[in-house]
């Protein structure tokens, strides 16, 4: 079972026919991808604190709706965060998070399990959570005491989804990265994510210097021009595979990454890959399948407005 942990939130997304209304969509990088694993059929489950307020109730409906288990979610009396997104076409969504005090920024060390459920094979984390107060540090810990089981450990991957503007000290967040990459098997990161994080270095060196923390597999998103991934052997052989841009008509791209990055999971959690060892040993053709089938996941998200991951029946008959 995947562990997706962090924020959950309402994106106020611009109505269809313009104007200055808004329309509130569940939201919120790991929330997006449990729904899009939860879809593709892999056993998925969320871990943060919700709100007990009218769009909490929404985010959770939608996590059942979509066969996400509910069991690790704490409900408190604070607001839910809202995230107004701006749209402008060949652009990547804009976004106002409106966090102070909110449910999800509110998850502490005290909210997460002493001990994780044992059918746990992987834990997803990442984006906004990271950036905030208390709950960064609560995932955080997490992450580093269950990456000190050693091989008993579940995999570990990391999305940055980087907010700049929510980044008050930019090296001192890059070094923080730097130390979730050490516990990390598994990295998804997008094009404009390297660019901030290690600015000037071609995309094969960013990946290749992100690989020298620790991490197994990294894939990075890139826009137009598909999908890239390094895996790194036991040997210390570096294993490379692509996957190309379909050809969608693009209604926008919210969650495209995140339903990504559940593909991704999703296929190994499938496949019966979901370990440290086996990741390392992937055959080729393998990486190239599992890479393939998050780009068509993403792919797809992409001709619908707001995050709505397709599903693996989706995928499978997907010919772009």
């Amino acid at each position: 079972m995947i562990l997706c942990c962090g924020e959950a939130l309402i994106d106020m997304v611009p109505l269809p026919e313009g104007g200055t209304g808004f329309l509130p969509c569940p939201g919120g990088s790991p929330y997006n991808t449990a729904i899009a694993v939860g879809r593709l059929g892999a056993p998925v489950s969320f871990l943060g604190r919700l709100s007990k307020d009218f769009f909490g109730e929404l985010l959770i409906e939608r996590l059942r709706k979509n066969k996400v288990e509910t069991d690790l979610i704490i409900r408190s009396g604070e607001h839910s965060t809202l995230a107004f997104v701006n749209l402008s076409a060949g652009k990547e969504p804009q976004y106002v998070f409106y966090t102070e005090g909110a449910a999800d920024r509110s998850f502490s060390a005290e909210d997460a399990p002493e001990k994780l459920p044992d059918e746990i094979s992987c834990i997803l984390f990442g984006s906004i959570a990271m950036t905030m107060e208390p709950v960064a540090t609560a995932i955080e810990s997490l992450i580093f005491r269950e990456h000190k089981r050693g091989e008993e450990a579940p995999v570990i991957s990391v999305d940055p989804n980087i907010r700049s503007f929510m980044i008050q000290d930019a090296s001192r967040y890059v070094k923080r990265f730097e130390s979730w990459l050490r516990a990390s098997t598994i990295v998804k990161i997008s094009s404009a994510d390297l660019e901030y994080i290690y600015p000037g270095l071609t995309v094969e060196d960013a990946l290749q210097r992100i690989l020298s923390f620790g991490p197994r597999l990294v894939a990075a998103t890139l826009g137009a021009e598909g999908a890239t991934a390094l895996l790194r052997r036991d040997t210390g052989a570096i294993l490379r595979a692509s996957a190309p841009a379909a050809k969608v008509a693009v209604a926008d791209t919210i969650g495209a990454g995140d339903t990504f990055h559940g593909g991704l999971l999703s296929w190994l959690e499938l496949k019966g890959k979901m370990s440290r060892s086996d990741i390392a040993a992937l055959a080729p053709e393998e990486l190239q399948e599992a890479l393939l089938f998050a780009n068509k996941a993403a792919s797809l998200v992409c001709t619908r407005r707001g995050a709505e991951p397709p599903s693996f029946a989706e995928v499978e008959a997907f010919n772009g």
